[in-house]
């Protein structure tokens, strides 16, 4: 059991480093969600900072969950009546949750888009590809990350139903209720988005906020 409560706290810990806020801090000395839509992650730091910080963030905030996924989760030693793919999912979730509400940032991270497409990545590299397809189709057409990102993890749930009734698949019991919790996650984390949406005001790609834009 204390193996176990280790992977957690470890991944969340991984999952709490706020790539975004460190990068800004160091690149221009600013608080990211001090600008631009006010939210630290990926996106934000493309648009406030440009091309360059803003895809290393991505990739590194998608590295945070698939290392708490892929290698912390082997952490486990003793015996425990949980399976291997659910410790994987357990070390990816708490990974989540700390990007999301970091402890080295008063709890105010990102909205885990990224780091759940790397636990996705170390859990079910096809689901990730399919959903990466509808993030960039869907990005082509609206040029709105925001709802590319909710229409990708949306997209989620609905392969893995598709691998495993369609394909018979062995897609996990464990990983297929996971997509669905992680789905309606990431859309509650972009509930602002949503408003902005319904509002016609939300953020497209293409226009470089400045820095004390909110």
């Amino acid at each position: 059991m204390l193996s176990i409560l280790v992977v957690v706290v470890s991944s969340y810990v991984i999952g709490s480093f706020p790539t975004s806020i460190v990068v800004g801090k160091i690149l221009r000395g600013i608080d990211i969600r001090e600008h631009g839509s006010g939210n630290a992650g990926g996106t934000n730091v493309f648009r406030v900072l440009g091309p360059g910080p803003g895809i290393f963030v991505m990739l590194f905030d998608a590295f945070k969950g698939f290392a708490a996924t892929f290698w912390v989760s082997k952490i486990v030693v003793d015996s425990m009546p949980l399976d291997a793919g659910l410790i994987m999912i357990l070390a990816g979730v708490s990974a989540i949750i700390g990007h999301i509400w970091t402890v080295f940032a008063g709890f105010r991270g990102g909205k885990g888009v990224g780091t759940a497409a790397g636990m996705l990545a170390a859990l079910f590299p096809m689901a990730l590809l399919v959903c990466l397809v509808v993030f960039f189709i869907v990005l082509a057409v609206s040029k709105i990350v925001s709802l590319s990102s909710m229409c990708a993890a949306v997209a989620l749930p609905i392969t893995l139903s598709v691998f495993r009734y369609v394909f018979d698949s062995p897609v996990q019991l464990s990983l297929y209720i996971f997509s669905y919790l992680a789905a309606a996650l990431i859309i509650y984390t972009h509930r602002s988005n949503i408003k902005r949406l319904i509002n016609g005001t939300e953020n497209r790609i293409g226009k470089k906020k400045k820095l004390s834009e909110n």
